[in-house]
């Protein structure tokens, strides 16, 4: 292959795989892809533009908006979460969220949703309806690889994947979409080591500020809300105590937690490899 396709999304992972490859390859070598819905946050798009600016790399902007509509992604989410709130309608606002695991030891999903008026609303979900809203919301991710392999196969380039340790270890990832890739170049980086890895390779500040998130959902939404229930920094921590065979004591004290807390993280750890391990 002749370069390298990154789908940019204005977040850190995807600014480090790209930064990364022009550091290896050269910008003129170096191809981004920005796709945007209308339930994306206008800062991405604006976040990802300025990246492929200060790199000197070519990109293209791809609204998925249309796509997704026509393939009924939108209207199949919404009608999955009108099963839950009746009243769910054009202007409102939604995201999934667990229940932080360290508040119990178990993961309860729930639906938030929120008015125009601004009003939000919380209710649990039952599985037939989170895996109906999830399967909506998957075409996004889904949609998004579909067009980074056709600039891939265009340009004769390689898709670059962006899943950092974290998400590459428990799964946190869409089966053929954001984990479809010819390679991932920071998939063995805890979340932490990306960040100062883009710091490094001259990743514009505003996006090394920025906290992760999901950017999936038409109300703002971070990672640990959807899926790792606790903030990356304490999650670096927690996986890599878990791998290097720390104590449990240790290990709250350097994160803050209880150890019975840390305890039922690890648990959580151990069940979703056995699903990330299927993926």
């Amino acid at each position: 292959r002749d370069g390298v396709v990154v789908g940019l999304s204005g977040g850190i992972d995807s600014s480090a795989t790209v930064a990364l490859s022009v550091r290896a390859l050269g910008p003129d070598r170096v191809f981004g892809v920005l796709m945007p819905e209308k339930d994306s946050d206008p800062k991405s798009l604006e976040l990802a533009q300025k990246l492929a600016k200060t790199l000197g790399i070519n990109s293209v902007v791809e609204d998925i908006a249309p796509i997704l509509e026509a393939a009924g992604c939108y209207r199949r989410r919404d009608d999955a979460i009108r099963e839950l709130v009746p009243e769910f309608s054009e202007g409102w606002g939604c995201k999934v969220s667990i229940d932080a695991l360290t508040n119990g030891g178990i993961n309860i999903t729930s639906l938030i949703v929120s008015t125009p008026e601004g009003e939000q609303r919380k209710v649990r979900m039952p599985l037939q309806i989170y895996d109906a809203v999830i399967a909506a919301s998957n075409m996004k991710q889904r949609t998004r690889k579909q067009l980074e392999y056709y600039y891939a196969d265009k340009l004769h380039y390689a898709v670059a994947g962006t899943p950092n340790r974290l998400e590459y270890d428990q799964g946190f990832f869409v089966k053929f979409g954001d984990g479809a890739a010819d390679f991932k170049p920071i998939a063995h980086l805890y979340k932490t080591q990306v960040y100062q890895l883009a710091a490094y390779l001259g990743v514009p500040e505003e996006i090394c500020n920025r906290l992760p998130t999901t950017d999936t959902w038409s109300l703002p939404q971070t990672q640990d809300e959807f899926f790792f229930t606790i903030p990356y920094p304490a999650m670096d921590l927690c996986l890599l105590a878990y791998n290097s065979g720390a104590s449990a004591e240790d290990t709250a004290s350097a994160t803050g937690l209880t150890k019975s807390q840390v305890e039922a993280i690890w648990r959580d750890i151990v069940s979703k490899r056995r699903a990330a391990r299927y993926l």
